[in-house]
């Protein structure tokens, strides 16, 4: 099928989507119920979505890197040989270390690190958004890791267009140009508006879009959801809601929004045998609270996560003010205590960038866990004697491009190693 083609049929499916969810009246089969929006008469909470076969399980323990928007800005795009070189070098990196999942960021600001027919080049590649680099990275970046034994899962922020000026120009066909009617503003940022159906139909289309072209080994979100609390934030979409007749506060109806969107995103996934995860805040009640991401439910009921991965970037000993309550440790335990289907994986992110730096706590110099050169390989150990089923690294630049701390970061990477 030829891009146009395949453009056209990608974006018929994401006008069904929108079909789907603004007739709630009609048989959705799998699909998730929709959330009540200001075109939708007001619904009761969405039900839970019934499962959708997984696919297969992680036979070893989940090690994971992320590699960010961050690092690309350090790698050469000038053309695939070198971009290849880059990218090899990295994942060499990865592989040694005894990782086998590579995190790759591949639409961090409503842009795509691929040809896509829903999203603009990301600035990344040539410094300016929409460019096309004249190859492909993504399809260079998966045979690459899978030539290295490592599986890939394209790591997506669902709603984020801009952020503290990056990009510092949108293309024209951004979707804050294309469809300046789904977007809201906030701080410095520019986001994807949450209550919108049309919005989770258009990320779900991305995401086939991307299990359609490439041998993807996941999808992943991080924990960027809503971007604040404020109640201005969608104060016309919740009024028109409540004036359908909603019930919800708005904070249970923003976590609706985010619930159908997640659970799209699975089911969209999954008929493509395509795992989806999520690493979610450390704290499970700012998950709750402040993204409006109901991280319990996605453990506890069906059709929303394959796994989740807690990013808990504190150490085993920390305390703020004598106050123990965000160690690692103690995270872990209130995550292990929930409530979790048996098919849900349950792994946790550690803090690479720590290393050397420390984690704000109480302690700090010398002697410290984040100075001993071993302090990521031991909160792994103590989370899988807890029962954790695999860690992501966050993120590649601090075990391997660590100009602050190398030899600490150098001591890390070989008690990773030698787990």
């Amino acid at each position: 099928m030829n891009r146009g083609t395949r453009g056209a049929a990608i974006l018929g499916a994401a006008a069904l989507f929108c079909l789907m969810l603004v007739l709630p009246a009609l048989p959705l089969g799998s699909l998730p119920a929709p959330v009540s929006t200001p075109e939708t008469a007001a619904p009761a909470p969405t039900p839970t979505p019934a499962a959708s076969p997984a696919p297969d399980a992680e036979p070893t323990e989940y090690r994971a890197v992320w590699v960010s928007y961050l690092e690309w800005q350090e790698v050469d795009f000038s053309s695939e040989v070198a971009f290849a070189a880059d990218v090899g070098e990295m994942l060499d990196n990865i592989a040694a270390m005894g990782a086998n999942v590579v995190l790759a960021h591949v639409r961090p600001f409503g842009d795509a690190l691929y040809p896509s027919d829903l999203y603009p080049f990301s600035h990344l590649c040539t410094g300016t958004q929409g460019q096309d680099p004249g190859f492909d990275p993504l399809a260079v970046l998966v045979q690459a890791a899978h030539d290295r034994g490592l599986k890939l899962e394209a790591w997506i922020n669902p709603y984020r267009l801009q952020s503290g000026g990056t990009p510092s120009a949108l293309a024209d066909t951004s979707p804050a140009n294309t469809h300046p009617d789904w977007v809201k503003s906030v701080n410095d940022g520019l986001y994807l508006d949450p209550a919108d159906p049309e919005v989770r139909a258009y990320i779900a289309a991305g995401i086939e879009e991307l299990c359609q072209n490439y041998d993807i080994d996941g999808v992943h979100f991080d924990d960027y959801f809503y971007p604040t609390t404020a109640p201005d934030f969608d104060a016309d979409d919740y009024a028109a809601y409540c004036e359908d007749g909603g019930t919800l506060s708005l904070e249970d109806w923003r976590r609706e929004n985010v619930d159908a969107l997640v659970s799209l995103c699975y089911q969209t996934a999954h008929e493509y045998g395509v795992r989806f995860g999520i690493a979610p805040q450390g704290d499970p009640g700012s998950n709750y609270n402040s993204q409006y991401s109901d991280a319990a439910r996605w453990l506890r009921e069906a059709g929303f996560v394959d796994y989740l991965m807690p990013q808990l970037y504190w150490g085993l000993d920390y305390k703020k003010d004598g106050d123990a309550s965000h160690s690692l440790t103690a995270l872990a335990s209130q995550w292990l205590a929930l409530e979790r289907r048996e098919e849900v994986a349950l792994y946790f992110g550690l803090g690479a960038y720590r290393i050397g730096e420390g984690d704000g706590g109480d302690r700090s110099g010398p002697g410290t866990e984040w100075q001993s050169g071993g302090a990521l390989a031991a909160q792994a150990d103590e989370l899988a004697r807890r029962g954790g089923q695999g860690i992501g690294l966050y993120r590649y630049d601090s075990l391997f491009n660590n100009t602050l701390w190398p030899t600490l970061a150098a001591q890390e990477v070989e008690a990773l190693r030698e787990r």
